[in-house]
């Protein structure tokens, strides 16, 4: 397969040439519609109106909010004039987004005013109170000195943020050819994106993704599903994360599909948008695809042309598999496997393998990459059905953590090989099983949750003398979050204390859902905690309290 050389903006374009009066954007709910030449002038407006505030390329753009509508559309007036779209996770509270707006240098922060229970506005004040004396385009910020703009994606308006309105009626004033000539100096081995993963010390690293990484994953996914341009994809799935914004959307755009968008997670809304534009495609975790199938109404709606689609993200159990391949047409959905650093897709099942390879595997080595198992001590490379470290080279590979040259090196050896932390077996056809992890991490829906840096947070609590944070098994998200607390002599914690401590400061899918006080943890002859031993001692407790692991 020969690999893309192309910007996102000019594959949009592209596709506008091929299809300008076909619908690339939907959101069914609200019958909100953009043909391919609709949204690209509506990128393009954004584009100029980001120039006109003093973007440039390589500046970054973070973009705090659910899928709404201008999500994508900020996402490609950001590839068009050469700046960085940072993605943040709506789930981020105020201490999460002020380490991430500091490490990533952030100039442009683009939001909407709230989520579930955040007040994003109020989190923005209390971090940036200059917003509320510095006038529009000219912020001066003492905590956060690259920070020039806030953007609000809606129309409402408030102090020291422009709004989308007013970025679209300022990009109208501008000629088209300063865009164009912006977009001649581009790469397509730019960055063009950046995702923040958890990090194994506590501190979360930028994972920057160029226009070639992420255009050419985008494209093979969808070549494992056969997609082609009457593909109606229906997205329920964050575009903040890869899953989102690389399989499904530069899956779409790279083959001149239609993207049917589900703002948030709904699986009433999921099931209606389906039938009314008779989608072929959809994605998910396995939790949505439980939830959709579990639905009292499921058996109202003809979800019949359904063909294909991804899960991923958690492991998908078998018997939920073959429900969805039966109960929901999907008889050629697949598994994709991989990490945010690769792009996000390194393996992949395909819609000729066997349903059992599917539900028991995560597929081959996608084309244009290679795969090898390691031994994690000694690096070399292992035979078939012998369990070692995953290992990924290719495009996909990322172009690095932002400002991280250590975490890089330790992520992307000499060689150019990708250590992903994950432990699998790869049999003699090439088909990839993962069977554990190296990495200290939890992987709660979807989710991957770095134990690290929930220790860290709840270390800080002045009552607190050791935190050790585990999964607990569970039958709904795969893993919960349990955090083995050890107080300090002489002072007292309960459980209230410290959901109080973490409430709007972590985002709730790190919170603790089991605590465990004690008084010692189970030690190795060197003095090392045996974390491993805590996953028993906590099911353990739990049994003897009568509460059901769910």
């Amino acid at each position: 397969m020969k690999l893309f050389e192309k910007t996102l903006g000019q594959v949009l374009e592209e596709q506008v040439e091929r299809f300008p009066s076909k619908e690339f954007l939907v959101y069914s709910d609200r019958d909100l519609r953009f043909t391919y030449k609709e949204f690209n002038e509506r990128v393009d407006k954004l584009a100029l109106g980001l120039l006109q505030t003093g973007m440039k390329p390589g500046d970054k753009l973070g973009i705090w909010a659910n899928n709404v509508p201008d999500w994508i559309t900020f996402m490609f007036a950001t590839a068009k004039i050469g700046a960085v779209l940072v993605t943040i996770n709506t789930n981020y509270k105020s201490h999460e987004l002020e380490y991430l707006i500091k490490n990533s240098d952030l100039h442009t922060l683009a939001v909407i005013d709230s989520y579930r229970d955040s007040d994003y506005i109020s989190m923005i004040y209390d971090l940036v109170p200059e917003l509320k004396t510095n006038p529009r385009g000219r912020l001066n910020s003492t905590k956060f000195p690259e920070l020039k703009n806030v953007v609000l994606i809606n129309p409402e308006k408030y102090r020291g943020m422009y709004n989308t309105q007013e970025l679209l009626l300022l990009g109208e004033q501008e000629d088209i050819n300063t865009l164009k000539k912006v977009q001649k100096g581009l790469s397509a081995h730019d960055t063009v994106n950046m995702q923040y993963t958890s990090g194994t010390t506590g501190f979360p690293k930028g994972v920057m993704l160029s226009h070639y990484n992420i255009l050419n994953n985008g494209y093979t996914v969808g070549q494992c599903m056969q997609f082609t341009e009457d593909e109606k994809l229906l997205t329920c799935v964050p575009m903040f994360h890869c899953f989102g914004c690389v399989l499904a959307l530069c899956a779409i755009v790279t083959h001149g599909g239609t993207m049917v968008m589900a703002e948030n997670f709904d699986p009433i809304l999921v099931l209606a948008s389906i039938q009314k534009e008779k989608c072929t495609a959809l994605y998910g975790v396995p939790t949505m695809f439980i939830a959709e199938l579990n639905h009292p109404m499921f058996s109202q709606f003809d979800i019949s042309s359904l063909r294909t689609g991804i899960m991923a993200g958690a492991l998908c159990p078998i018997e939920v598999m073959k429900e969805v391949m039966k109960e929901m047409h999907m008889k050629n959905i697949i598994i994709v496997y991989g990490l945010t650093e690769s792009s996000p897709g390194m393996t992949a099942t395909t819609i000729h393998d066997d349903p059992e390879i599917r539900a028991t595997t995560v597929g081959k080595a996608l084309p244009n990459v290679e795969v090898k198992i390691i031994d994690p001590e000694s690096g070399e490379s292992l035979c078939a059905n012998k369990q070692g470290e995953v290992c990924c080279k290719g495009y996909n590979v990322m172009k690095g953590y932002y400002k991280n040259h250590e975490a890089t090196t330790k992520a992307i050896d000499s060689q150019g090989w990708l250590h992903s932390g994950d432990l699998g077996r790869m049999d003699e056809n090439g088909y990839l099983q993962i069977t554990g992890r190296i990495k200290d991490m939890i992987i709660r829906g979807g989710e991957n949750i770095y134990p690290r840096e929930i220790e860290n947070f709840i270390h800080q609590h002045p009552a607190v003398e050791c935190v050790e944070v585990v999964g607990i098994p569970s039958k709904k998200y795969g893993e919960s979050i349990g955090a083995f607390i050890k107080i300090k002599s002489g002072e007292s914690l309960s459980e209230a204390d410290i959901y109080e401590y973490c409430r709007g400061k972590i985002a709730r899918f790190k919170i603790p859902k089991y605590l465990f006080f004690i008084d010692t943890y189970p030690m190795t002859a060197s003095g090392k905690i045996q974390k491993y031993k805590l996953k028993d001692i906590g099911l353990c407790m739990l049994k003897k309290q009568g509460v059901e692991v769910v």
